[in-house]
């Protein structure tokens, strides 16, 4: 029996934003896929208006399974997790061993295959890509938020705005300018009626 993909499934129950009220609640399958299309769009960015050379394909596998550690961890929340570089530094071994734990349920003849975007390189340009639509996630997730009137997340927007704007990349650059604004809108504003 191949429980792999049962241990995928169970992403659903994995809860974000634990320290903070939402008036939705979020899960890490669901982030996930957030952060593997705004990946994609960032490649898509960079590469198309651009002209840059990011491996779109290997970048959106990294988004797809970069918080599979978390159905073993638990989503630690991010002040937790940067508490100090000593809590941050056994967390990272720890995700590790989850996922190498999850790793050893493929079997052996697929693991070549998902193995390396299981793990990603974090050093790679594609990965920074990955960073960056993690955080454009959460960015999404605080205006979101903000549009419903929750304003525990007022701060959480300003923060991650700023570590947007560090990153000093491009394709966030463009991506800010051309569709974030839209997020603002109402369907009935979407659909231009």
């Amino acid at each position: 029996m191949e429980k792999f993909y049962a241990y995928l499934d169970r992403m659903k129950f994995i809860r974000r934003w634990q320290l903070m009220r939402s008036t939705r609640e979020e899960n890490i399958m669901e982030h996930s896929h957030s952060v593997a299309v705004l990946t994609h769009a960032l490649c898509a960015v960079e590469r198309g208006v651009f002209g840059g050379e990011v491996d779109s394909e290997k970048a959106v596998l990294y988004a797809l399974y970069h918080e599979l550690s978390e159905v073993m961890t638990g989503d630690l929340p991010t002040p937790v997790k940067y508490f100090n570089v000593s809590i941050h530094g056994e967390y990272e071994k720890l995700e590790t061993l989850a996922v190498e734990k999850i790793e050893k349920t493929l079997p052996p003849e697929m693991r070549g295959e998902l193995s390396p975007y299981l793990k990603a390189d974090k050093a790679s340009e594609e990965y920074k890509f990955v960073k960056a639509a993690d955080k454009l996630s959460a960015y999404l997730k605080c205006l979101e938020e903000l549009r419903s009137g929750n304003n525990e997340f007022l701060q959480a927007e300003k923060s991650i705005y700023s570590a947007l704007l560090g990153l000093k990349m491009r394709s966030v650059d463009y991506f800010f300018e051309h569709f974030i604004p839209a997020f603002s809108l109402t369907l009935d504003e979407l659909e231009g009626l």
